[in-house]
């Protein structure tokens, strides 16, 4: 049977809408972090945060995200205030990242389209009074239970991302075969459209996410690649975030360190190495049905996402 192909939709943000579906949209990342895998404290200084920001909505980014807190792998993101696995941002310190940036930002460009990559309510709600129009959850609404409420009241616009467990618990995963993998994103994600709907968000506000690399083995996420377009089904367009992640590092590592990918010792190839794969990777996910793309290079990103689209215009 033949997936479903991406649809024009409206996504509802908090005030206003985004047509999604008849072109690619691109999500330019600023990482307000010391740790972020792809860029770890480059643009922790909130003027250098801005001046990123800025720069990425010139080469083309409909939508900017600015995350203050890393979720890589092995990271305590995720834990609970005040145990033993307390993240290691506290929503004091993101928002102090955070806030600054996001009033620069829109003090320079006040129709800027940003969204806050965060998990902790407490973030959201101040963010979004700061006038971000999305919030990013990666844990979809499963780590904060306020989340869904902060949300719904705002009526903003949502990303709900499939994340299998805890960065901590990542590397411990056990493997899944393909039919298992997809039945376990697309439960994580009902779940999450359930939660949102009893919260009292409007499906319109939701766009869902994956999640590749978050709790996904490493071949893992070519197999959620290849069939995500069998997640349309759950009635909301898609957001793939694939730039710079591991796994496509590790399959490129062989060009760099002569390794075996079918083991897991071998070297990953280097983050700034990987904006070819990570191209490959975007536009299988606009061609498997992404309506938007998350990306750290915008440029490239916004040609890629342009040939990709007439590409889907040509198709009978």
């Amino acid at each position: 049977m033949k997936p479903p192909e991406r649809t024009i939709a409206g996504w509802r943000l908090r005030t206003r809408t985004l047509e999604l579906g008849r072109r690619t949209l691109i999500m330019g990342v600023v990482n307000i972090t010391s740790d972020s895998f792809s860029d770890g404290g480059r643009f922790l200084d909130p003027e250098a945060a801005v001046a990123q920001a800025l720069h990425l909505l010139d080469e083309g980014a409909d939508i900017l995200d600015l995350g203050a807190e890393s979720t890589r792998p092995g990271s305590r993101a995720g834990g609970a205030a005040g145990s033993e696995s307390a993240p290691a941002v506290s929503a004091e310190e993101e928002q102090a990242r955070l806030l600054p940036v996001l009033e620069g930002i829109l003090a320079a460009r006040p129709q800027a389209i940003v969204s806050v990559d965060t998990y902790k309510a407490a973030t959201a709600r101040a963010a979004l009074a700061a006038c971000a129009e999305i919030i990013n959850d990666v844990s979809g609404f499963e780590w904060d239970p306020e989340m869904a409420a902060v949300c719904a009241k705002s009526r903003c616009g949502v990303v709900l991302m499939h994340t299998r467990g805890r960065p901590e618990e990542w590397r411990n995963q056990q493997q899944l075969v393909p039919d298992e993998l997809l039945a376990a994103v697309r439960s994580g994600l009902a779940a999450s459209l359930a939660a949102a709907a009893q919260a009292g968000i409007a499906p319109q506000s939701i766009v869902l996410d994956p999640g590749y690399g978050f709790g996904k083995r490493f071949d893992e996420n070519y197999a959620l690649l290849a069939r995500q377009a069998e997640l349309l089904s759950l009635g909301r367009p898609l957001l793939a975030g694939l730039s710079r992640k591991s796994f496509l590092g590790r399959t490129l590592a062989p060009l760099y360190a002569g390794g075996n990918p079918a083991t897991e010792s071998v070297p990953f190839a280097p983050v700034e190495a990987r904006e070819a794969a990570s191209l490959a990777a975007l536009a299988a996910a606009i061609l498997h049905g992404a309506s938007v793309v998350r990306v750290h290079a915008v440029r490239s990103a916004v040609e890629a996402a342009l040939i990709v689209d007439a590409v889907l215009e040509s198709r009978p």
